[in-house]
């Protein structure tokens, strides 16, 4: 049973439909390359299904949140996140964070001080497929079982 999604928004603002826009707004992803971790609900998959042609996701496991939390978390005044920070809402690590952001025990958007999302650069030597196509035809579109790699790439 899927615990969790990692979404990334892989397309940009322009020519972007409202309701696309809208529904992208709600799942925090604003900008391109944006990446979110939401738990995995009936509504959530609706929402992603909607936008397949403009985000990707994948079921999340914890040794990839983990690398997110340490490398590309945020606070107020896009600082990085220290361990004070942590132990603040209640983790002794990033390990822990990360385990129960996997499981779907907590979610970014209740970390307060935390940014809701994380800001990812353009992949390092690019996309291997065709960022214009679903997963399924050769592109990295919608539901993708190689975003761990592309995402690790982008850290």
């Amino acid at each position: 049973m899927v615990n969790s999604y990692l979404v990334v928004r892989i397309k940009g603002q322009a020519d972007c439909p409202y309701w696309a826009t809208h529904t992208m707004t709600l799942l925090k992803l604003d900008k391109k390359y944006r990446a979110t971790i939401l738990p995995a609900k009936e509504n959530t998959l609706g929402m992603l299904r909607k936008v397949q042609h403009y985000v990707s996701w994948i079921e999340l496991d914890a040794s990839l949140a983990k690398e997110l939390i340490d490398k590309k978390a945020r606070k107020g005044g896009y600082q990085k996140v220290t361990t004070d920070d942590l132990k603040k809402l209640g983790f002794t690590s990033s390990d822990e964070l990360g385990t129960a952001l996997a499981e779907g025990k907590t979610t970014l958007s209740k970390l307060k001080p935390l940014k809701p999302w994380f800001a990812l650069s353009p992949p390092r030597l690019g996309f291997k497929r065709s960022t214009k196509r679903l997963y399924g035809n050769k592109g990295v579109l919608g539901q993708n079982k190689e975003l761990d790699a592309i995402v690790r790439r982008m850290i």
